[in-house]
């Protein structure tokens, strides 16, 4: 698929880099705290090896927090795909189509890599797919 060059005037772009890397800091500053929290959760749930409600409460804890790491972790991959983009001189540009995403769904979504109507088909083939497993 050839990807067409956007016109996004350089200061958008540089903003939109700087919005990306801070909320990629914040990921990860999260994702090593979350690290640190599982190993506490892991610990409690040892010492309290006899009391079976705590360890399912901590277990389902520890869950959505794995849930919540891969979230935070995919979340970082679409910053690191975005943040390739801008480099190749494609940010804008949809991955799927080659289509212009709008300026306004990139300031929403600086990460964004597919239309608002491919995004939508991406979202329903994911929750179908996951349905399945």
């Amino acid at each position: 698929m050839k990807l067409k060059p956007i016109q996004l005037d350089l200061r958008f772009i540089a903003s939109q880099r700087q919005k990306l890397v801070g909320t990629r800091i914040k990921l990860l500053n999260a994702l090593g705290r979350g690290d640190s929290e599982n190993s506490l959760i892991e610990l409690a749930a040892e010492s309290q090896a006899n009391e079976s409600e705590d360890q399912a409460q901590d277990l389902s804890l520890s869950e959505n927090n794995l849930l919540l790491g891969e979230s935070m972790a995919q979340q970082c991959a679409e910053i690191d795909r975005a943040l390739a983009k801008m480099d190749d001189g494609t940010y804008g540009l949809s991955d799927v189509s080659g289509q212009p995403i709008t300026r306004e769904r990139l300031q929403a979504y600086p990460q964004a890599i597919r239309t608002v109507a491919e995004e939508l088909v991406y979202q329903k083939q994911s929750s179908q797919a996951e349905l399945q497993h």
